[in-house]
């Protein structure tokens, strides 16, 4: 029960992105072929609310659910990680059509191929997991 309001905050997302499209292969592929702002826009919108609500929180000392005042930690300089990082993200992206949250909206739409698609994300990120200490930061 304790768990509840998240489980339908995820549903009603979940039906947002569905609605707007956003979980589209069609939309995401006329992004990457800059043919429509569709997905700029919606992209756009969910950074500058992610700000927004980042700015108020920061600025209210609000609090997280055991208490704790939220918190940002500072992220560490480093251009090339972070734009290495990115093209990998924007290839899986772009090969499959979904990023990592729409593709279990497209499984709870039918789109079964999709559970595939979520076993290998999985696997890569234990992968990563045993390889992190290896990898350089």
């Amino acid at each position: 029960m304790k768990y509840l309001k998240f489980l339908l905050v995820g549903m009603f997302f979940g039906i947002v992105l569905f609605k707007s499209e956003a979980v589209s292969w069609y939309r995401i592929y006329e992004m990457f072929r800059f043919q429509s702002f569709h997905m700029y826009g919606i992209i756009s919108t969910a950074i500058l609310s992610g700000i927004l609500f980042l700015q108020i929180a920061k600025n209210q000392h609000t609090k997280n659910l055991l208490g704790h005042e939220i918190e940002v930690p500072k992220k560490d300089h480093g251009f090339i990680r972070y734009l290495f990082g990115g093209i990998i993200f924007g290839l899986g992206w772009a090969l499959i059509g979904a990023c990592p949250g729409p593709m279990y909206i497209l499984v709870g739409t039918g789109v079964y191929s999709m559970i595939i698609v979520i076993i290998a994300a999985l696997f890569g990120t234990l992968l990563y997991g045993v390889l992190k200490e290896k990898l350089p930061h």
